[in-house]
């Protein structure tokens, strides 16, 4: 139990930082659907589902590695942290000039003729966020989270100020003549564009201060550090290309496979505005899930020798599914008042049924991610590119089949499909090759029952905005009673031992 608290209060704090700052982010949504067109809003989703795709490719996997690696008896994690960050540093200058040198050929493939800057900056972005990937993970491995949490939340009020400064505050002082139009080169027909330049600035910023806390690395290329390394981190360049094919296809192509006239008053761009900002409102989950994934990565490599660590596993995989499934179903009965609250103008809300689904979708995802600690303390990462695959396959194939029959929904299965395929195939290999005493019974009804409340709770209305509101919210009370009826045994013995 108090490895459980352990891991608890590293996720805490992590979650603070990571649900405050993406929290603050998330703000930004209401700012792009207010001050934006729709269209503007479609350009922003499928270019950073592009960034997020080629993030991977930047950093191959050499995150985990690191972890696996610097954590090795026989390794001193100085020099795995100078090998690890000189190689990334060298190969995202590479593939960042590469990828800025070919920026016209891209925007012409997606569609955005005489605009290779947005693609251009788009490498800059990724190298800035290449070479902060390992000095991030040293922070989570020193078990600096505090640090790390300052960090993040300052490059976000970085990317936020920028924000609001390009797309609220310049048009709105050029309209009332404080300013000229045009001062210090401000183009009032840019949209897309300063949400680049924001990021942009903000990550190129923090950069010194994050390798200053993280201790300034050497530049050495040890081939007995980097070749294991290497061996170990390609599997998980595919599963996280696969991955993040899976997490980013829908939102890459929606416009390009959404029929023409689908929606009645939209185009295609704009559709996927409307798809993709309702995606932003399963962020609630992905936060839980990115918080508990920095503090529970190193900490499950730590007790990987513990001979009580498939019990361990067990145990936090079951309060992960409790916790998630109880997040959930809040968030999908309140719909009705979040929605508006943060997606501005009309006609966003039409998508706000696929919220329910794509919230199950992360929180299997979440389930992956507990399950895939077999093949990650095994050595067996080859499982991972064979299983990612596999969700990126069905996420293609639900996409490409779906979307132009049933639009938004198609979209958001296509997210919960993958990874819950994902989370079968892994859960049965690893409980072959390194056996963790999983309550699947228990966890399976739990997600059954809150995925249909979470739908019940949606679609009910009685009218009144007050009547909804409790009605709607007694049923998260009916949840956490289900919960106590089948976990009353366990909580009773846990809190009597404290009590002692």
């Amino acid at each position: 139990m108090s490895n459980l608290k352990n891991l608890a209060g590293q996720t805490a704090v992590y979650g603070l930082s990571s649900i405050l700052g993406r929290s603050i982010n998330f703000l930004l949504i209401i700012v792009y659907t207010a001050y934006l067109s729709k269209e503007e809003v479609g350009s922003y989703t499928s270019i950073y589902a592009l960034i997020g795709f080629l993030n991977i490719v930047f950093t191959y996997g050499m995150e985990t590695a690191f972890f696996r690696f610097a954590t090795g008896k026989n390794l001193d994690p100085n020099r795995v942290y100078n090998s690890t960050q000189s190689l990334l540093l060298t190969s995202s200058l590479i593939l960042g000039s590469f990828l800025y040198l070919g920026a016209p050929l891209l925007a012409d493939w997606m569609d955005y003729p005489g605009q290779a800057y947005l693609f251009r900056w788009a490498a800059l972005l990724l190298t800035f966020d290449a070479i902060l990937a390992i000095p991030f993970a040293k922070l989570r491995l020193e078990n600096k989270a505090f640090t790390f949490a300052s960090a993040k939340i300052l490059n976000i009020l970085m990317n936020v100020g920028f924000n609001l400064i390009l797309i609220v505050a310049f048009p709105y002082l050029i309209k009332e003549g404080v300013i000229p139009d045009g001062f210090l080169g401000y183009k009032s027909e840019w949209g897309v564009e300063y949400i680049l330049l924001s990021n942009l600035f903000a990550n190129g910023l923090i950069v010194p201060w994050v390798w200053w806390k993280a201790g300034m690395f050497r530049f050495q290329l040890d081939s007995e550090i980097i070749k294991p390394m290497w061996s170990y981190s390609i599997p998980l360049l595919f599963m996280g290309l696969a991955g993040v094919t899976n997490e980013l296809i829908s939102r890459l192509f929606f416009e390009y496979l959404l029929p023409e006239n689908y929606f009645a008053g939209l185009n295609a761009r704009e559709a996927a505005g409307v798809f993709g900002a309702n995606f932003k409102l399963a962020i609630f989950m992905n936060l839980v899930i990115q918080a508990f994934k920095y503090a529970a990565e190193p900490f499950f490599f730590k007790k990987s020798s513990d001979k009580n660590s498939p019990l361990l596993y067990a145990n936090v995989m079951h309060a992960f599914i409790l916790f998630c499934t109880i997040l959930m179903v809040a968030i999908s009965v309140n719909l009705h008042w979040i929605g508006p609250l943060f997606l501005r103008k009309p006609g966003y809300e039409e998508g706000l049924f696929i919220v329910p689904t794509l919230l199950m979708g992360y929180l299997f995802l979440g389930i992956y991610f507990n399950l895939s600690i077999w093949f990650k303390i095994t050595d067996k990462t080859n499982y991972s590119f064979w299983i990612t695959l596999i969700g990126a396959i069905i996420s293609i194939f639900v996409i490409w089949i779906f979307v132009p029959i049933w639009g938004y929904f198609g979209g958001a299965l296509s997210t919960l499909s993958c990874y819950l395929i994902m989370s079968i195939i892994c859960f049965v290999y690893g409980q072959r090759y390194y056996p963790i005493p999983y309550q699947t019974g228990k966890a399976l009804l739990y997600l059954g029952v809150a995925f249909m409340i979470s739908y019940f709770g949606f679609y009910l209305d009685f009218g009144s905005f007050l009547m909804n509101f409790l009605t709607k919210n007694s049923l998260i009370l009916l949840y956490l009673g289900f919960i106590w009826l089948l976990e009353k045994n366990q909580l009773k013995a846990y809190f009597r031992k404290k009590s002692v």
